[in-house]
């Protein structure tokens, strides 16, 4: 398997996987995925939008496009319980798709031999995991994963079952 396959494979995964998650909280995106609180449906759906707009930012130093959605999105916000204070979930649905289908062509675009390029403008701190185009994409992967097991508590929350269950 070649590197910008393993990539596909783990955007594709995490996607389907993340998604599919917050989908199913569409009637309770507020739900918390703890009683102490903690990072919301809907917010974890808007964090992977803003941290997805991000991308292009973070390798060429291109403007964020959501980048106005910082306040309520970007790391080290807090999630609040108040519907008015965000997007509609179909936004940022729909925004999420658009921006993760743009990052999909310009990883095609780059092909397998620029994965190995230096990103340009990797946030304080993270420097070390966003060094290379290939590292980029293969951590936001892992982020949205991360992210995606806050839904999968919050679903508990609300006392649902899992979606999947092998065997």
């Amino acid at each position: 398997m070649k590197a910008l396959d393993a990539i596909r494979f783990a955007l594709d995964l995490s996607d389907k996987s993340t998604l599919a998650l917050v989908e199913d909280m569409r009637d309770a995106p507020l739900t918390p995925p703890t009683p102490r609180g903690g990072n919301h449906p809907l917010w974890v759906l808007g964090h992977v939008t803003f941290v997805e707009g991000g991308i292009p930012e973070i390798l060429f130093g291109e403007k964020n496009p959501v980048a106005y959605w910082a306040p309520l999105f970007a790391a080290g916000t807090e999630p609040t319980s108040d519907p008015a204070a965000y997007p509609s979930f179909d936004e940022l649905v729909r925004t999420y798709r658009g921006l993760r289908e743009r990052n999909l062509r310009l990883l095609a675009d780059l092909g397998e031999a620029g994965l190995d390029r230096p990103s340009k403008a990797p946030p304080r701190g993270l420097e070390q995991a966003l060094a290379t185009v290939g590292s980029t994409f293969l951590t936001i992967g892992l982020h949205q994963m991360g992210h995606r097991g806050q839904v999968a508590d919050a679903r508990r929350a609300a006392g649902r079952k899992p979606l999947f269950t092998p065997g």
